[in-house]
């Protein structure tokens, strides 16, 4: 298990069946979407017989029997998602398009689905859950033929956006999800991603690190605090995965913007400038 909440639930699923091993009947449990990132697996469910490949994915309804088998490929991997029904309804209400069984690999879905593991992994500032969410509504815009773009929002929404950014960026220090920013909106996860994404260019996890990324550049500028303590202070709860996200934002390490800050010369380089210059 990789995140959980009574709404949703992120799972790295790996198997290691091949041809000699017998399939077995199972039912989903709820609605889910599984992006597969490595092998091949066949998937049969309500007389549909489906082969799945590295950038598929494989769609569950609750309820639905399914069979997977393994008839030519050794062992598979995916990064799979299970909605509450309530979220899945928000996401698209329209039951045909979460049970079409399986999606071929598709551009628009596969760049989603890397997103959504690079979250899995932390290699993202991107939110697991916000990239599972994103990669679901995309998948329901796909299999339901529909125009994707979200109408324009009304002003009162987009006045909603900026006071729950303001309040982010207000109470960055603190540990913030995107269920709890979404209660300060008063709107469901999914409907005040999809606003905040809209109304200011980035998700609330986003926002959410580049305010401590720019409270921690600095701290970091201004003087001489330990640099574990600025990371704890700003509010990442690991040094390792603050020194990661720093260095893919600025170019450089925060020991060496500090001294890129200091006037260090030979570290003020494109990196840094680029970083400076945004």
């Amino acid at each position: 298990m990789i995140f959980a909440t009574e709404a949703m639930s992120v799972r790295d699923y790996r198997c290691e069946l091949g041809p000699h091993d017998a399939p077995f009947p199972e039912v989903h449990g709820g609605f889910s979407i599984s992006y597969v990132r490595r092998g091949s697996f066949g998937y049969h469910c309500r007389g549909r017989a489906h082969e799945l490949i590295a950038g598929s994915m494989l769609v569950g309804y609750p309820g639905d029997e399914f069979l997977c088998t393994h008839d030519h490929v050794c062992g598979d991997e995916c990064l799979s998602f299970h909605f509450a029904a309530e979220l899945a309804a928000t996401i698209g209400d329209k039951p045909q398009a979460w049970r079409v069984g399986a999606v071929a690999p598709l551009p628009e879905l596969m760049v989603l689905g890397e997103l959504a593991q690079a979250a899995a992994n932390g290699a993202s500032d991107v939110g697991v859950a916000e990239a599972g969410m994103l990669l679901a509504s995309r998948f329901v815009d796909v299999s339901s033929d529909r125009d994707s773009r979200p109408p324009s929002p009304a002003a009162r929404d987009r006045r909603r956006a900026v006071e729950v950014a303001m309040w982010i960026d207000e109470m960055s220090h603190e540990a913030i999800d995107l269920d709890g920013a979404a209660s300060q909106a008063q709107l469901s996860p999914f409907h005040f991603l999809r606003l905040f994404s809209t109304v200011l260019g980035v998700t609330p996890h986003q926002y959410l690190v580049r305010c401590r990324l720019r409270r921690a550049a600095r701290l970091l500028a201004e003087g001489e605090r330990a640099i574990t303590d600025i990371a704890f202070d700003v509010g990442f709860g690991d040094l390792s995965n603050f020194v990661r996200t720093f260095h893919r934002a600025a170019g450089v390490s925060p020991r060496g913007f500090r001294r890129a800050a200091k006037g260090d010369r030979k570290i003020l380089q494109d990196p840094l400038a680029c970083f400076v210059a945004r």
